[in-house]
């Protein structure tokens, strides 16, 4: 019988986030600390509104670019936030997620063989998106030693005449890692001198622990430069809710919406309702769990210091990045023998790059008491090895 499967299709890999936690779905007793899903429930007044819509039959499909009111909102809270005018007209599309404004706006800029940079570790959508759209997946390897921030050398020994397209993960998803303005300025420089596009990956942005987070986007120059990817799923734990959004030149934004308007027709209805009662009332909801996130983020520090596991200090969303490389296995081998022995679920390093060999990503988007159970497992674990 004839192959009916695309080539490209099969030769990408599937995730390598969710291989673990399907066992431990059946595991009794077993901790994820592996998923970045926030364990807040929705803000009730948020999912009232959502609850509102329904009851008042706003069931059917909105404009391809989503609910002007919504998108007047995103506006508003892009220029609080950030100081960014984005026109809600033509500037601005909602998404089904920020995974999907990743997806169609790889594939509204892209031409086939067109480089796009990806630093590595980070999220795991981006390489794979970048090849269904026909572009090149350049990776750069972003170091420990950095605190895996991205370096003006690295990019420009990056760059090269085919270069489309810089993806710019911060905060960064596995490592926690954030790029401040200084380090911000310098990149802009370059993306400008060479005339390519930024997709900044800003999902995590307000959750960060040092300073308040900077969009690229904001910088002398650099709107008409940057694709500005956002969403509701972490800041407003609204991860089912299914709702993102990407903020663009008007140019790039219409051929976006194009392939939105095919493929998907419109983000959901009753999300968008939600979406628009959480931008304007749920900066307090926010806060308090960001503050809630940075005491986990405390006390994993706190212990990882204790068991003398090294870890760099992350500042943004809600992960660590441990090294493991004292111990002489792979991620995949201690990941699955932690799994096995103290069950306890977490992601190799390598779900995120090969760069992330010698590391594990741990989330703390779960309860402090989890997290003391899951810690403890892991100690104890840790501690056989290095008696061995």
């Amino acid at each position: 019988m004839r192959n009916f499967l695309s080539d490209k299709i099969t030769t990408i890999k599937p995730s390598g986030i969710r291989k673990f936690f399907d066992i431990v779905s059946e595991m009794k007793d077993a901790i994820s600390l592996g998923v970045g899903e926030p364990d807040f429930d929705t803000p009730w007044h948020i999912r009232d509104e959502g609850i509102y819509a329904l009851e008042r039959g706003k069931t059917f499909y909105t404009s391809n670019a989503g609910l002007k009111d919504l998108r007047s909102e995103i506006s508003n809270y892009i220029y609080r936030t950030q100081g960014i005018r984005y026109n809600p007209d033509n500037e601005i599309l909602v998404t089904v997620g920020g995974s999907e404004a990743i997806d169609i706006g790889l594939r509204a800029v892209i031409n086939p063989d067109d480089e796009v940079i990806i630093p590595q570790p980070s999220y795991v959508s981006y390489e794979p998106c970048t090849i269904l759209a026909g572009g090149k997946p350049v990776i750069i390897e972003l170091k420990a030693e950095n605190e895996f921030r991205l370096t003006p050398a690295e990019l420009l020994n990056a760059i090269t005449d085919k270069t489309k397209v810089l993806i710019l993960p911060y905060p960064n998803n596995p490592t926690g890692a954030i790029m401040e303005r200084e380090d911000l300025e310098k990149i802009a420089k370059i993306i400008i001198e060479k005339d390519i596009l930024v997709m900044s990956d800003e999902i995590y942005s307000a959750l960060t622990y040092k300073n308040k987070h900077t969009s690229i986007a904001s910088l002398a120059g650099m709107k008409e430069h940057t694709i500005l990817i956002n969403g509701f799923s972490k800041a407003y734990a609204m991860t089912g809710w299914r709702l993102g959004y990407a903020c663009a030149p008007k140019e790039i934004i219409k051929q976006m919406t194009k392939i939105h308007q095919f493929a998907i027709m419109c983000a959901p209805t009753t999300s968008q309702y939600a979406a628009i009662e959480a931008l304007k009332n749920g900066d307090e909801d926010v806060e308090n769990m960001r503050k809630s996130y940075n005491q986990r983020r405390r006390f994993l520090m706190n212990a990882f210091k204790e068991m003398n596991l090294k870890c760099f200090e992350p500042f943004g969303a809600f992960y660590v990045f441990p090294c493991i490389k004292e111990f002489g296995m792979t991620s995949e081998e201690f990941a699955t023998r932690l799994l096995q022995e103290e069950k306890v679920a977490i992601v190799p390093g390598t779900a995120f790059g090969d760069c992330g060999e010698g590391y594990l990503r741990i989330s703390y988007a779960y309860s402090l008491e989890n997290l003391k159970i899951a810690i403890g497992r892991l100690n104890k674990f840790i501690q056989k090895l290095r008696s061995r």
